[in-house]
């Protein structure tokens, strides 16, 4: 999981001391994340803030509540802190950000996202497209979102089925239907009209 270096819980410890809240905490998570748009974050959690399943941390002189769902993308991640003449710069490093190491236990969310962004959308990029995933729905059913060159595409059809859906079929067992909620109307950017 996350480390927090000994410099970093210093400067963390002093920037809660001065938001002179009773019981403030930093709240570590990731915006999408096992997607390339991930983006771990710090953040002030007052109290009240934090959620039931999160996981509790203390260190000395705070508290680090981080997101349960961002565990498997914040393995190995580090939080550093290094001083320099404008006074010092927090970083933070999550190698696993944007695909979490993948196991047997991962959810099959996680999978699905593995298979989209590794396998199918590097072929759609050459038109232009993506696809990313919306929800699971039911357990057991893929609901996907079309973009770029993909949205409105006149071969989009071809794509889900022959494409995308007989990936994620063959490699997730688990997986029964994968459903495209994509607005195909919206032709401006269409690969294909």
């Amino acid at each position: 999981m996350v480390t927090i270096t000994e410099p970093a819980q210093e400067y963390l410890a002093q920037l809660l001391e001065k938001q002179n809240v009773e019981g403030i905490a930093v709240r570590i998570f990731i915006l999408d994340a096992g997607t390339p748009r991930a983006e771990t974050c710090i953040s002030f959690c007052r109290p009240g803030e934090e959620k039931a399943d999160d996981e509790v941390k203390q260190y000395a002189g705070f508290k680090a509540h981080i997101e349960q769902h961002s565990i498997p993308f914040l393995e190995e991640a580090v939080v550093d802190f290094a001083k320099d003449s404008m006074g010092g710069q927090l970083t933070i490093k999550a190698p696993n950000s944007r695909m979490p190491k993948l196991s047997d236990d991962s959810p099959l969310e996680d999978r699905v996202n593995y298979i989209l962004y590794n396998e199918i959308n590097p072929g759609l990029a050459a038109h232009g497209g993506h696809v990313t995933l919306e929800e699971i729905f039911e357990d057991s059913i893929a609901v996907l979102r079309f973009g770029g060159g993909c949205q409105g595409c006149g071969m989009v059809d071809v794509t889900l089925k022959d494409g995308v859906e007989k990936a994620l079929l063959s490699q997730l067992p688990q997986l029964s239907e994968v459903r495209d909620v994509t607005d195909h109307s919206i032709k401006e950017n269409a690969y294909y009209q």
